[in-house]
């Protein structure tokens, strides 16, 4: 039985669709009905488990009153001979009914909704979010960001299984006790009217102010998280720096805007609870003293009395339960609206509608002229139009701010032209998918980043398809082989089983680079793009690696970016960049000869004279 709950929902299936995004005051709600269709007949059996539960509770009041009244009417000799068929029916409801709805309700809510719905939230929220651009987590913290993906399932999942139940309690068994007070004597149900308007009145001047106090409380909570995120992810920075006491100022911020904010919603919520203690029990002595005075003047029975107390008294119980739900309810609606932030965002920079997969067969690039700036209004790029020839390996030289990167950004599209286009083989990868043109592009950046995974693993995202021979030769060509196998990290692991740690902190920088390298390598893409790949390796080690590039530059387009003009100076041509424009282009040679930007570069860096024909 558990193993068939259990399996109700399967969280990782693909997803329906984007999550909806929009503002407005149906935002929240349509949110909620994107995943809760996905769970809609669950849903529906917690509803009807929730209704027979309601019932049964209900029933238990008017089983006691009835039970009264039968043994005044009967007395011991003849009760259980006379009413065993209501006896029976009373077990019935308590042994079978009630225990069966429990069992249902459990199963439902705990076995398939909270392990199934809280889950399947968390994949299709991560789903999204990590298909959003680059810019998106640019803009914003890490840390907040996984935050709101993870507590965004549970808090959706719990909202709707405790309204849910605040329906059924207030409807059900509300609205039973009414009934079943009136039919006794109209004047017994006004005590329970009087504190019915009253709760109501309650709820509405309590509801919004919790409503607002919740989400300002998730907006400070995940504030205080992206703090203290950004502190241990930059904490090498913060060393280095002897900067502890600065974070302390930064995160204490955080947290005292965290404890105003917790303050305000206790403080509203203890408001609450006292009034209503101050109403329930003011509730039980009006419907005790209602109930009997009409009982001393003969008008009710004594089992109706013995009806109107429990009902009163469980009335009261559940009132606590559902203000608190209540609270549990708006402090996850809370959670999901500030979820909804990093979730329900529209993709940025989406596959066009048509877009088709990239087939490369040649590696021709083709710049048309293609204007960026980042939208500002200086703009980084105007108008620039270059080709690069199949084969052709081409090196971008320029001062810091030229536009070398964003050219190399622009192409891998992570922004998207201005004005312009980028071809490659004849296709604008404005009509194709970025996944097929990125799985096209190999690149080694200048600040290599590793998954907090093993070496193996790391070489291996390069092409999980790859095995494991392909793998080990790749780290060679890398020359990694030698300090991989003297690996071990905290765990015991060794060599390519050896976890890098976050971002790939266990090892130096010439370590992390040379596993980039064989990444690339091992990714064989047609198209090679090299952002100062050689930056962080010492001569000795880059002169072996030099090698290893020429052989995996041959035969494929290759554009490199490198500050230090020795490493790209055998290039096929240097296209020389100032404030987003090309100013110069040839070999090596010709630059120097025409005695123009390049050649002046090239003197600062060497610090002698110009090369003469």
């Amino acid at each position: 039985m558990f193993a068939w709950f259990e399996s109700r929902l399967q969280p990782t299936h693909p997803p329906e669709g984007p999550p909806p995004s929009g503002d407005g005051p149906w935002a929240l709600a349509r949110f909620y009905l994107h995943f809760a269709r996905q769970a809609r007949f669950l849903l529906a059996g917690l509803f009807a488990a929730g209704l027979v539960l309601a019932l049964a509770d209900a029933s238990i009041p008017v089983f006691i009153g009835r039970l009264v009244a039968l043994a005044t009417q009967l007395g011991p000799e003849r009760l259980v001979g006379e009413a065993w068929p209501y006896l029976l029916g009373m077990a019935a409801v308590v042994l079978i009914a009630r225990p069966a709805a429990v069992a249902c309700w459990s199963m439902i809510a705990n076995q398939a909704l909270a392990p199934g719905l809280s889950n399947l939230i968390r994949w299709q929220s991560h789903w999204h979010v990590v298909r959003q651009s680059w810019t998106f987590f640019q803009n914003d913290f890490a840390g907040r960001v996984a935050n709101r993906v993870m507590q965004t399932g549970p808090g959706l999942r719990e909202s709707i299984v405790a309204s849910i139940d605040a329906v059924w309690y207030i409807v059900i068994y509300g609205g039973t006790a009414m009934s079943l007070l009136a039919t006794i004597d109209w004047r017994l149900a006004m005590p329970i009217a009087a504190w019915f308007a009253i709760y109501a009145a309650m709820l509405v001047h309590f509801v919004p102010r919790l409503k607002f106090l919740s989400r300002r409380m998730s907006e400070v909570r995940s504030a205080l998280t992206g703090r203290i995120v950004d502190s241990y992810t930059n904490i090498l920075t913060v060393k280095l720096f002897a900067r502890a006491r600065d974070e302390d100022d930064f995160v204490r911020e955080a947290v005292d805007d965290h404890t105003v904010a917790f303050k305000d919603q206790l403080r509203t919520i203890s408001r609450m609870v006292l009034s209503l203690a101050v109403m329930n029990a003011c509730l039980l002595c009006g419907t005790g003293a209602v109930a009997i005075w009409l009982w001393s003047r003969g008008t009710i029975a004594l089992g109706s009395v013995a009806t109107a107390l429990p009902l009163a008294w469980q009335l009261t119980n559940m009132s606590g339960w559902v203000a608190r739900m209540v609270t549990a309810i708006f402090e996850n609606i809370g959670l999901v609206q500030d979820g909804m932030r990093s979730i329900a965002v529209p993709r940025q920079m989406p596959d066009a509608p048509y877009a088709g997969e990239l087939a490369v067969s040649h590696g021709a690039i083709r710049f048309e002229d293609v204007t960026f700036g980042y939208a500002t209004a200086r703009g980084v790029l105007h108008g620039l139009s270059l080709d690069i020839q199949p084969g052709e390996r081409v090196g971008l030289v320029g001062h810091s701010g030229a536009g070398k990167s964003t050219l190399v950004n622009l192409l891998l599209r992570f922004h998207a032209p201005e004005h312009g286009r980028i071809l490659i083989d004849g296709q604008d990868i404005a009509g194709v998918t970025q996944e097929s043109l990125r799985g096209q592009i190999a690149m080694v950046t200048q600040d290599t980043s590793l998954l907090h995974r093993s070496i193996r693993e790391n070489i291996r995202y390069g092409r999980p398809s790859a095995s494991e021979a392909e793998v080990l030769a790749a780290a060679q060509q890398a020359e990694a082989r030698e300090f991989i196998a003297n690996l071990e990290d905290w765990a015991g692991r060794r060599g390519f089983d050896a976890h890098v740690g976050e971002r790939g902190v266990k090892l130096s920088g010439g370590q992390r680079q040379r596993v980039a390298i064989a990444r690339v390598i091992l990714k064989d893409a047609p198209i090679l793009v090299l952002d100062e790949a050689t930056s962080a390796l010492d001569s000795e080690v880059e002169a072996a690696i030099q090698g290893q590039l020429e052989r995996l530059m041959h035969g494929r387009t290759v554009i490199a970016i490198a500050h230090r003009l020795s490493t790209i100076a055998r290039m096929d041509r240097l296209i020389v960049l100032e404030s987003g424009r090309i100013v110069e282009a040839g070999t090596h040679k010709d630059l120097l000869a025409a005695r123009g930007a390049y050649a002046r570069m090239w003197q600062r860096q060497s610090g002698g004279f110009i090369e003469a024909d």
